[in-house]
């Protein structure tokens, strides 16, 4: 078990290339072990290309190994058509007499499946292997097949003495508030690049006319998800750029012109607002959100109990007056300290995957 460990964390360690490339789909990573010796290598690189299983079996130089070698894989190998063929089905074929699996995949389409098609053409197959650390790899993708919703991440920067904005004024020019240091923002634009999809409400739309884009990091930018009951944003506003894909949710019938990557979804903001968007998202294939205001969209999550991770900056600035930052509690799980920034990172209470 500690040798069938030692190739599993090196599966985690390949894994992770793929963060912020291959989601929706999880990150996966393969080794194929031949008497000791790793003979191949690989992960999913990028969402809708080839699976770990097959970049590491390629790989392999010389193929006549593989019918003496065990691959392991940090999730279980896939046994349907999607946009690749069947893992599973590849390693059969190429006569791979050991398969070492981190975790079962949670996807409905999947889970069990690959285990028993290998099983039934005589494989040999050990499953568990690191568990608890691949499992916690794709969080995001456990929690979005498991609660059929994205994986919602909290973020928000706020003063020393607990206001996350301050008191704007008529017909002031819409701009950002600035609380977070320089460090702390690339942070949060390492983290939009990780992630699926960014949620704003009305007012911090129309408070900071934001980009909500991957500025400060490489990587790709997230799906923009604004909710905007009224239509109170002006067309002109960054967001509506065409830029980048954009969802607004509101109650309006919006007649604008037509705009490139833009796309208004109409729903019911008074009966189960939050879990029919979120819904919406899953469905969309968007398995993770950054929430990042404002406040009553943050309070709403967080009463609802419809958040897993938390990211909290906290300042040496000090408003006096301002919006009150969101009243949160639960489970600490890292402190940092960045200059003039500490940021604490919480998830609830009852929460397992961490």
């Amino acid at each position: 078990m500690i040798i069938d460990e030692k190739y599993m964390q090196r599966c985690l360690q390949l894994a992770l290339n793929g963060k912020g490339f291959v989601n929706p789909n999880p990150m996966v990573g393969a080794v194929v072990v031949h008497r000791g010796k790793i003979i191949g290598e690989g992960y999913h690189r990028r969402y809708g290309e080839a699976h770990a299983e097959v970049n590491a079996i390629d790989s392999v130089r010389d193929k006549s190994l593989l019918k003496e070698s065990t691959i392991y894989v940090s999730l279980e190998p896939c046994s349907h058509y999607g946009k690749t063929p069947p893992c599973a089905q590849l390693i059969i074929d190429m006569g791979i007499p050991r398969v070492v699996v981190g975790c079962l995949d949670p996807y409905p389409a999947v889970s069990g499946g690959g285990i028993k098609m290998l099983q039934a053409a005589g494989v040999d197959v050990t499953v568990g292997v690191l568990e608890k650390e691949a499992r916690r790899l794709n969080k995001e993708f456990f929690v979005a097949q498991t609660y059929d919703r994205p994986y919602i991440y909290l973020k928000w920067a706020q003063t020393n003495d607990g206001y996350i904005d301050r008191v704007r004024l008529d017909g002031e020019r819409p701009s950002p508030t600035p609380i977070s240091n320089d460090f702390c923002k690339m942070l949060v634009h390492k983290k939009r690049a990780e992630v699926g999809g960014i949620m704003i409400g009305t007012n911090t739309a129309v408070n900071d006319n934001p980009s909500l884009t991957t500025r400060c990091w490489h990587g790709r930018n997230p799906v923009r998800i604004i909710l905007d009951r009224m239509g109170r944003i002006p067309a002109g506003y960054t967001v509506f750029d065409g830029k980048v894909e954009t969802i607004v949710f509101t109650e309006q019938k919006m007649v604008r012109p037509f705009v490139e990557n833009l796309t208004f979804i109409k729903v019911d903001f008074e009966e189960g607002l939050v879990e029919n968007i979120l819904s919406i998202l899953k469905k969309r294939k968007i398995n993770s959100v950054l929430v990042e205001g404002g406040r009553e969209l943050l309070q709403s999550l967080i009463d609802k109990h419809l958040w897993d991770e938390a990211y909290i900056e906290i300042s040496h600035a000090s408003f006096g007056d301002g919006v009150k930052a969101p009243i949160i509690t639960g489970r600490t799980i890292k402190e940092w300290k960045w200059g003039t920034s500490r940021q604490i990172q919480l998830c609830p209470d009852n929460y397992k995957i961490l």
